[in-house]
């Protein structure tokens, strides 16, 4: 499984608001046609978190290659009034707003 995590910022009254825009796209074939396995959102102090985990290692390019469907345009351009880039200076795209993970352990092995 690959995950992503994505940090940025929002207000937290924006949350019921943030969380209905991804349940409407969740409703659709776009989990399935980018991989996602699950998606889950938290927030803290302000903090945005979007956990995605994807089946298998390919969840990058599945997501790059889902990029240019209309769904996905329209859910970027929708979330745009409530989240804000952590970094607006080095913010290009979601990339940019990726953590990179340095430790994983996995009872399941």
């Amino acid at each position: 499984m690959h995950s992503t995590l994505i940090v940025a910022r929002m207000e937290p009254a924006h949350a019921e608001d943030v969380g209905a825009l991804f349940a409407d796209f969740d409703r659709t074939d776009m989990p399935h046609r980018m991989g996602t396995r699950r998606r889950q959102l938290f927030l803290y102090r302000g903090l945005y978190f979007h956990l995605q985990d994807f089946d298998g290692n390919d969840g990058g390019t599945r997501i790059e290659d889902a990029r240019t469907d209309p769904r996905f345009v329209r859910i970027s351009a929708d979330l745009k009034p409530f989240i804000d880039a952590y970094d607006p200076a080095t913010w290009r795209s979601p990339a940019d707003a990726m953590a990179t993970r340095f430790y994983h352990w996995d009872g399941s092995a």
